[in-house]
């Protein structure tokens, strides 16, 4: 992986709509069902929207029922977990390992060959088409 990213609140405001600075920035979450991601089936890469890093593999993408774009597994080194006790519950944050957006919360109960869920946030992600 490439060298960390920071930039100061201004310069991601100035690079991200509200919605993804919401969310990767401010650790926010949008509605569910509401991402065009969230339906892709295309063969691709899911990137951080952020930094642009190679977070999901396409072929990890599964329909999970949650209104989230969902994966198995991140890409090798591509995200850092954390505790998050917010909300009045205690989940494991998902963050790009570059530049440390909030992409959303792996739960235990995906499907096999890791049994994890990686429910992300579709505004924390753009999709590259593997042409």
């Amino acid at each position: 992986m490439s060298d960390k990213v920071q930039k100061s609140d201004t310069e991601w405001q100035k690079e991200l709509d509200p919605l993804q600075h919401h969310v990767l920035r401010n650790h926010g979450t949008e509605r569910p069902f509401t991402s065009p991601l969230n339906n892709e089936k295309r063969p691709g890469v899911f990137r951080c929207a952020g930094c642009g890093e190679p977070l999901f593999d396409s072929t990890t993408k599964y329909e999970s029922g949650s209104g989230w774009p969902s994966f198995w597994a991140p890409k090798q080194g591509a995200v850092d977990t954390t505790t998050d006790a917010s909300h009045g519950m205690v989940r494991i944050e998902v963050q790009c390992a570059k530049c440390g957006g909030h992409l959303g919360h792996v739960f235990p109960d995906g499907p096999q060959p890791t049994g994890e869920r990686y429910c992300m946030n579709g505004a924390a992600l753009k999709f590259e088409e593997k042409k």
